[in-house]
């Protein structure tokens, strides 16, 4: 039971609506904090306002961009919505940035703002990173059997340990059919990845949807979806050790695959789990076949080469890769410094529950494991290849506005991420059973391991 409450990942298929009905107002426990300003005239004073300031052409001050919002001239009947809404413009007094307000823009301005050629996918092209990354792997393991030094395990289990993910991440394009436009080659790609990896990636793919049509829902989501509180009181010690502990967290996604997330059951096998509908079925044995077959493989190859062998080239690496699966995965959705909203009820959207999605900085790794640090557009719109995500996140930022977080500069290497997973996990706990915008909150009880006495 332990292991179920551990983890909590990438999975998918819609849920029942379990939660409770939408309640008014919200709970929120310190939102973020950024400064714009409020005015504290009358919306008829406004109207009046604007109208002068339009006859003066904007003379002496730059309305246009004040908000969060695309850049564009504001009209009347839109200056009277944003100074009715929580994050509106006006001209005087400082208003708190409520990261839980609905924006002032929709999907389809950040869809416009994003070049039509980023929508292009390009399947010699998605074939090139495949080949590029499965001559590394193997040339990786050449050099290290061929080197054979203590010394170069750990730079090999490293390094292998992250190409296992980058091919991850390719089989994962695959599985959004931002690979290509022909299913059948997305399929064949994605599993050949994917079962490489001890991935079953129908299984897979289907419960990742759910996470992305869900994303943001404190229920319904299904990648690392917060506990609340009545569920997180229920947790016994070693449970919530195993939870918000590390490194337990971060080796929870084989787990997951088998067992699901806490609160919810079913396995990524089995095809008739809770997370698959009847015409799915097919779909999951085949991948299941196919994970079975790559498993048989590893032990005929550990009775050719031996089990120590094995352990070294394949077996210590694949953890590496659990470990980059789980950090990353949790990394996108937690650990801001400012306190990201969680939706219930009539207050989620798609929209606003993909806003509360990070973008992160991996320095050097961005290239080799495809710019999946570019989260939030890929959230939105996970169509777009990943090679475009840079270009189109840029594009859609000045929508954005407010809404979007810049990540943190990384060095070569992003060990600063490890501080904000760690900081997470001691002050990310909860959020409360009641209000359909919540933020985490923080068992000042909790403290990781208990002392001994």
């Amino acid at each position: 039971m332990a292991a179920s409450w551990v983890l909590s990942e990438c999975g998918l298929k819609p849920l029942p609506q379990n939660f409770r009905r939408p309640t008014a107002g919200f709970s929120s426990n310190h939102p973020a904090k950024v400064r714009v300003f409020r005015s504290n005239k009358s919306v008829t004073d406004l109207r009046l306002a604007s109208a002068k300031i339009s006859s003066a052409c904007f003379r002496g001050r730059s309305w246009g961009l004040k908000v969060s919002a695309p850049l564009r001239v504001a009209s009347i009947e839109d200056e009277k919505e944003r100074v009715n809404g929580v994050n509106g413009v006006g001209d005087e007094e400082e208003l708190e940035f409520d990261p839980g307000a609905p924006p002032p823009f929709k999907l389809a301005d950040i869809k416009a703002a994003i070049p039509k050629h980023c929508w292009v996918k390009d399947p010699w092209r998605s074939m090139s990173y495949v080949v590029r990354d499965v001559l590394v792997v193997f040339g990786l393991a050449a050099a290290a059997v061929y080197i054979n030094k203590w010394f170069v395990w750990p730079l090999y289990w490293a390094a292998q340990g992250t190409m296992f993910w980058a091919l991850f991440v390719l089989g994962h394009d695959c599985g959004h059919g931002s690979f290509s436009n022909n299913p059948k080659l997305n399929s064949v790609v994605g599993h050949l990845l994917h079962s490489s990896i001890l991935v079953p990636y129908h299984g897979w793919r289907i419960s990742h949807r759910t996470h992305h049509q869900n994303h943001g829902h404190v229920e319904n989501d299904e990648s690392w979806h917060p506990l609340s509180e009545r569920i997180y009181k229920k947790l016994d010690s070693m449970t919530r050790i195993l939870r918000f502990t590390v490194p337990f967290p971060m080796l929870a996604y084989p787990f997951y695959l088998w067992n699901r997330s806490p609160g919810k059951t079913g396995s990524h096998f089995h095809p008739n789990s809770d997370l698959f509908v009847p015409n799915e079925r097919k779909n999951v044995i085949t991948s299941t076949l196919c994970w079975t077959a790559m498993a048989a493989l590893l032990v005929g190859l550990s009775f050719v080469m031996g089990p120590i062998q094995l352990l070294q080239l394949y077996g210590i690496p694949y953890w590496v890769f659990v470990m980059w699966l789980d950090l990353v995965t949790y990394l996108h959705h937690h650990g801001h410094e400012d306190k990201l909203p969680w939706y219930r009820g009539k207050e989620w959207s798609y929209l606003r529950g993909g806003l509360t999605t990070l973008d992160r900085d991996y320095g050097l790794i961005n290239n080799i494991h495809h710019d999946i640090g570019t989260h939030v557009v890929h959230h939105l719109f996970p169509q777009i290849p990943h090679y475009h995500l840079v270009e189109a996140t840029e594009a859609a930022k000045p929508v954005f506005g407010k809404y979007y977080r810049e990540p943190k500069k990384s060095g070569p290497l992003p060990f600063h991420l490890l501080g904000s997973f760690i900081r997470s996990l001691k002050k990310d706990h909860y959020v409360s059973d009641n209000g359909d915008v919540v933020y985490y909150q923080t068992d000042p009880d909790f403290g990781g391991f208990p002392k001994s006495k």
